[in-house]
């Protein structure tokens, strides 16, 4: 009994991931098809349909003559009780992993404190606090493993090695609670 629960769970480990990735993957592709209404079509046609539309946007806000359009609006967004609070929370959540101004793009060790030989790897998001007079602390933001949340910790200059690898690795191997290996 106890091998067949050894097979059972083995091959458990290797079918999940893989069923779960294809599961969401469809999920996605056919909530983009009935997004852009093309139900009984090849699958697939609303995620390139969206990718063009994303493409096209992106290459006409880079126009000269949308771009006040667009500062315009986003001014609005900025002053619109509670709209404010979810724009300016989602775009700087976006702005952090991908485009121009990537957040987490300085990957750190952390000793947590002087005595104990124990460190934590996270991400510097501020170089500095001068805005609340505390110029020799960094902020550093350290991603929870296997969730969608973290936390922001002040911490002494002294305290924090930067380290020489790609931050996507240090993320991934965060995230991944250790599990995966940083190149």
């Amino acid at each position: 009994m106890r091998k067949f629960f050894n097979y059972f769970l083995n091959g458990f480990l290797i079918v999940a991931p893989i069923s779960l990735t294809m599961y969401i993957l469809y999920a996605s592709i056919s909530w983009l098809d009935a997004l852009f209404r093309f139900n009984g079509m090849p699958p697939g046609l609303g995620l390139l349909s969206a990718i063009v539309v994303l493409t096209v946007v992106g290459y006409i806000a880079k126009s000269f003559m949308v771009r006040p359009f667009l500062v315009i609006t986003e001014r609005i967004l900025h002053r619109t009780p509670l709209v404010s609070i979810i724009y300016s929370s989602l775009k700087d959540l976006f702005d952090a992993f991908v485009g121009d101004n990537q957040k987490f793009n300085c990957p750190v060790l952390v000793r947590l404190n002087a005595t104990d030989q124990v460190f934590k790897l996270g991400f510097v998001t501020q170089d500095h606090m001068a805005a609340i007079n505390r110029e020799q602390l960094l902020a550093v933001y350290f991603p929870h493993s296997y969730n969608f949340s973290g936390e922001l910790v002040l911490v002494p200059k002294e305290n924090v090695t930067y380290l020489e690898l790609p931050s996507s690795e240090v993320m991934k191997f965060i995230v991944s609670g250790g599990v995966s290996r940083l190149s």
